[in-house]
């Protein structure tokens, strides 16, 4: 139990920058921040509470990053509907998808992804995660020549991303609990010491629950709704695909293990209360794997995920003491522990190994997962018609490939 604890403290650390980056990002919506930091804790304590009580494992569930951007510069800022008709697009998406659950159609998608897949979902994922990270530390920076380019290596977020690496991976060889937990701390006391990271204002505080229940559905009977729950619904299908692909291939269990269907449920119903209370769409983080990695394997964990999220609503000023690129290190080692499943892709197999290929590099690439298993799917579907093999295309995969030719033509 000690164990588990640690990994659910562990991972809410590594994943508590969601609770100001996403009120940052919706706040530029015209939504109430305090309002959004209410509902960014409730929802995330409440999916992933159930996802630990019900389902039983240490998976992890927040407002979606990339989810909550299209949710603020796409279709508020940029199509001009109001954040309550993006909130009721939200609500009637996460419906759709507890429909879609209760029905098994989430479950036929993982069911129905190839072995080789998977385990490049897992890697892609490892690889983009941890790119993550090194863009956080300012490691790896933009270049208009290049697109990237080595960072700054001399700035403090770098010097101590790098630093807090060693921290982990010593401590992590050493057997030690909570590695990756004491490297972020690590990094946040020497960010306060050096005066880059601001002592909290205060410590007790509690946020207004002022985006909740804004819901407009007087708003579904204009039809310019429809393209948005779509979308809404498409890349968080394919997000939690990807996601739960990758860690249940750490954790060590099977995609058909009946705890699965039980998570998508979890997920879907994450999202429905996120905009009942005022949120972006809920799904399952790929920063549970730091939780698996510092040896999160029940319900536990995510059980002490959830209170930390409720704890969360009264000492809230303490989050802000811990600074983005504290937590890169983390990333990268839990992208480096992704990795190992690539080593089980049959390399040999072409009509496998391209398709897996595509994969793992598309995700980092287009920094999406969905858009990266998109790659991937329609990169096996076309080999394995070509190859006349037919026969091992199952019609989900065929689907799945078709749905995203189509978005990537449109």
């Amino acid at each position: 139990m000690r164990k588990e604890v640690l990994a659910g403290i562990t991972t809410f650390f590594t994943m508590s920058y969601i609770l100001l980056v996403n009120p940052a990002i919706l706040s530029a919506a015209g939504m109430p921040k305090d309002g959004v930091i209410f509902a960014t804790a409730v929802a995330s304590a409440l999916a992933t509470f159930l996802v630990g009580f019900w389902a039983g494992l240490p998976f992890a569930l927040a407002p979606g990053m990339g989810l909550n951007a299209y949710f603020a510069y796409t279709c508020v800022l940029g199509m001009g509907i109001s954040y309550e008709t993006a909130l009721t697009a939200v609500f009637i998406e996460g419906l759709i998808f507890l429909v879609l659950s209760i029905f098994k159609f989430r479950e036929a998608i993982f069911k129905a992804i190839p072995e080789s897949m998977a385990y490049s979902i897992s890697a892609g994922i490892g690889l983009f995660i941890a790119f993550i990270g090194l863009k956080n530390a300012n490691l790896i920076v933009s270049n208009k020549n290049t697109l990237v380019s080595l960072g700054d290596f001399s700035s403090f977020p770098a010097i101590i991303t790098v630093l807090s690496l060693i921290v982990i991976a010593y401590l992590s060889k050493k057997g030690v609990s909570g590695s990756i937990l004491i490297g972020i701390a690590f990094a946040t006391v020497i960010s306060i010491i050096f005066g880059k990271s601001p002592l909290p204002h205060s410590i007790l505080g509690f946020p207004s629950p002022t985006a909740a229940f804004k819901l407009d559905f007087l708003s579904v009977m204009n039809g310019s709704i429809i393209p948005v729950i779509v979308a809404f619904l498409l890349v968080d299908v394919f997000d939690t695909v990807g996601t739960l692909t990758g860690l249940t291939a750490r954790l060590g269990i099977s995609l058909k293990d009946e705890r699965i269907g039980k998570a998508l449920t979890c997920d879907a119903f994450g999202t429905v209360a996120g905009g009942l209370l005022g949120t972006s769409t809920v799904t399952t983080y790929i920063e549970s794997a730091s939780g698996i990695a510092a040896g999160g394997k029940t319900g536990a964990t995510a059980i002490t995920v959830s209170i930390l999220f409720l704890m969360s609503l009264f000492l809230y000023p303490l989050i802000s003491a811990v600074p983005t690129f504290a937590t890169s290190a983390a990333l990268i080692y839990v992208g480096a522990y992704m990795m190992a499943s690539i080593k089980r892709i049959d390399w040999d197999n072409v009509a496998d190994s391209i398709p897996a290929f595509v994969t793992f590099i598309g995700i980092p690439l287009t920094f999406s997962i969905s858009d990266g298993i998109g790659l991937g799917f329609i990169t096996y579907s076309l080999l394995k018609i070509l190859a006349g093999r037919v026969k091992e295309l199952n019609i989900t995969i065929f689907i799945v490939s078709i749905v995203f030719l189509v978005k990537f033509l449109t």
